[in-house]
């Protein structure tokens, strides 16, 4: 698909969080890759829960698939010492492309801790990471700016200050409005924000799924899709098809626009990031 189109393809996966189901990623691994996409991406949970089991996805990915991998890494929770181990696991692994981020609090982190914590924001760690490894470094930005930000200009300018410490690119929370993308995309160039941007798009294919994506990004919801939400939301399969069909849509407007990268969250459903590349 990256060879037949200008705008890049890619997609996110997460470590399961059960041992017992970790076999299966393997398979959902490779069905996945023969989408072709330009780079598969990592998640691990909150305070670095799962790194050990990102890494080893990461690499099998790099390794036995021969796609780049993009191994999450979330700040909050390291000290610089446990950020070493981990890049020194990641090369050790093969895995040479990041996604810095500064992550969610850990459950278990006391107030103490968190205050005294050594990364208080991804910018701090792209700079640790950019002097102390040779690791290719992506960053995430906000269409509709950080929850904590408080207003467009200023995260804009904490955006600024991440590219100019070390990200090469960005990929975006997900957004359910492409006029906010647009907008988004206008800014960050007039701020001189050139590394390419990838549209981070998340089908959604129950109504409960919206919910908590919501809840979770900040997203705002356009009322094409509360609509589809109301229409469908107690038929599942209706749902389903209609959720696809959104994000299909959204994804070709995109394209048309020419947009540098497409980044599907794919919650590791095979079945549906199949259908939505097929019908593209």
């Amino acid at each position: 698909m990256s060879q037949e189109y200008k705008t890049h393809l890619s997609l996110e996966v997460f470590p399961p969080k059960k041992d017992e189901e970790f076999n299966n990623v393997y398979q959902l691994l490779r069905d996945l890759n023969r989408l072709n996409p330009d780079f598969i991406s990592c998640t691990y949970g909150a305070g670095g829960s799962r790194a050990g089991k990102t890494i080893e996805i990461s690499s099998f990915i790099q390794k036995e698939l021969k796609t780049s991998a993009v191994a999450h890494i979330t700040c909050v929770g390291f000290t610089k010492e446990d950020l070493e181990k981990n890049c020194d696991a990641l090369k050790n692994a093969g895995v040479t492309h990041v996604l810095a981020l500064r992550g969610d609090r850990p459950q278990s982190m006391t107030d103490e801790q968190f205050n005294q914590r050594e990364f208080y924001y991804a910018t701090d760690l792209v700079q640790y990471l950019k002097e102390h490894t040779d690791l290719c470094i992506f960053g995430a930005c906000y269409p509709e700016k950080h929850f904590e930000s408080p207003n467009m200009e200023e995260d804009l300018r904490h955006l600024k200050e991440k590219v100019d410490a070390g990200v090469s690119s960005l990929i975006s929370q997900m957004f359910f409005d492409n006029n906010y993308f647009y907008r988004f995309l206008d800014k960050a160039k007039s701020m001189g924000i050139n590394v390419p941007i990838h549209a981070g798009i998340m089908p959604i294919t129950t109504a409960k799924q919206l919910g908590t994506t919501v809840s979770l990004s900040g997203s705002s919801v356009p009322k094409e899709l509360a609509d589809i939400i109301a229409a469908y939301g107690e038929n599942k399969d209706d749902m389903r098809k209609a959720g696809i069909d959104y994000a299909v849509r959204q994804i070709r407007d995109l394209r048309e626009h020419g947009v540098d990268g497409i980044h599907i969250y794919s919650m590791n459903k095979v079945k549906t990031t199949t259908e939505i590349c097929s019908m593209l």
